[in-house]
């Protein structure tokens, strides 16, 4: 089996430590001093930094502490620390595997209002009366956590939604990120082959979860921030996954859509595999399914707005009759995300999205024909990133329907 394994870059942070990093240190600060300047631009003084994927690009900050109350300050001054308020278990791997200049520790207590002491770094960095952007839209904030932050700086600064400044950042995917996205690609791949070489009528489908995992961490790779979904029989014409194990039968159907994950960077793909003698009409709606998939890699071209993506989608299946089945978008954007999903959204590939597509953006695209009436589905799905020409496709499976 072919091995993945990142490397880790040594690196002095400004305060003096030794890390090690994801990626070299002029990544970071080309990253640093781009999204300070959208906060000067967007005349914001600081932001907060609550999303764990806005953590990690910035500083290389990996942690799963993001469930509890953590917040990193960006002020929009170049050569200015940054700060994270973090908790004690946190404390080792921020100081030896991020570039935080300034780590801060809250602890927890009865009465303890982290946000308060969030409140005081602020004042502290002199903000007291200025504007301030806040990641709101991510699971890195709780609803509760938010309305804390917002009572505690209430008439302290004044505050903005600023969730899409690092996210702006983050959408367009470097040279260095996209080898971690090629990476994910290969073990993406080697997943679903574990999957379709495990498949066999009277075992649990969580065998092919199973095998897929396997494939990944054995290769390199890192638990993905979702899935992986397999759903047999009844259910693969289910967009979700879902707990407990089904039987696969002598005459079955198998719906895989995985992301292989490299260092936080994943690749989704999907396919429909069968057990027993393929159904005709099942065929024919993967090949419907795959025609979709090839026009869409066919028009995902720089300078195109999204949203013509998703119109091919709605066309294809809607003239082979499977209007009511598909679905209301296509795609996502995939990057560097944490659990509990792979999607990095926004953007989502739906009619009418205006964004331009720009090289370096990646998007996994996704064909799902769940027909309620016959009880069959055919999906697809892979993942490319955008170039000055035909875009680059992370996988090397075929697209078609895996008789197991």
């Amino acid at each position: 089996m072919t091995m993945h394994v990142p490397e880790e870059f040594a690196a002095t942070s400004r305060s003096g430590r030794n890390v090690l990093l994801k990626f070299k240190p002029a990544e970071f600060a080309g990253r640093l001093a781009a999204t300070r300047r959208r906060l000067r631009e967007r005349g914001l003084d600081a932001l907060i930094v609550f999303a764990q994927e806005s953590h990690y690009w910035l500083t290389s900050y990996d942690t799963a502490g993001y469930v509890f109350f953590q917040a990193g300050l960006v002020l929009a001054d170049d050569g200015s620390d940054t700060v994270l308020l973090t908790r004690t278990p946190d404390l080792r791997q921020a100081n030896v595997a991020s570039l935080y200049d300034d780590i801060r520790v809250w602890l927890n207590a009865e009465n303890a209002n982290p946000a308060q002491d969030l409140r005081d770094i602020l004042a502290e960095k002199g903000l007291r009366g200025k504007k301030v952007g806040v990641e709101y839209a991510t699971y890195g904030l709780t609803g509760a956590n938010a309305r804390m932050v917002d009572r505690a700086l209430d008439g302290f600064c004044v505050t903005e939604d600023a969730s899409d400044i690092v996210r702006q950042g983050r959408l367009v995917k470097s040279r260095a990120e996209l080898e971690h996205v090629r990476m994910a690609g290969k073990l993406a791949d080697a997943a679903v082959r574990a999957a379709i070489d495990a498949t066999r009528p009277g075992i649990p489908d969580t065998v092919l979860t199973a095998a897929a995992l396997t494939a990944m961490l054995a290769g390199g790779g890192d638990i993905p921030s979702g899935g992986p979904l397999v759903n047999s029989g009844p259910r693969a014409l289910y967009g979700r996954g879902i707990g407990g194990p089904r039987t696969i039968e002598e005459q079955d159907q198998i719906l895989v859509e995985l992301a292989g994950s490299h260092c936080r960077y994943h690749v989704c793909i999907e396919h429909t595999l069968v057990t027993g003698k393929p159904d005709p009409r099942q065929r024919d709606m993967l090949k419907v399914a795959k025609d979709a998939l090839d026009q869409i890699k066919d028009a995902a071209r720089a300078g195109t707005a999204l949203g013509t993506l998703d119109d091919i989608h709605r066309k294809v299946l809607d003239d082979a009759g499977f209007a009511k089945a598909r679905y209301a978008a296509c795609g996502y954007a995939l990057g560097c995300t944490f659990k509990p999903t792979w999607m990095d959204v926004p953007p989502m590939i739906y009619s009418g999205n205006p964004l331009i597509m720009t090289p370096g953006m990646v998007f996994f695209v996704h064909i799902m024909i769940p027909d309620a009436s016959t009880g069959l589905t055919a999906g697809v799905g892979q993942t490319f990133a955008i170039t000055d020409g035909a875009p680059e496709v992370f996988s090397d499976l075929p697209v078609q329907l895996y008789c197991c």
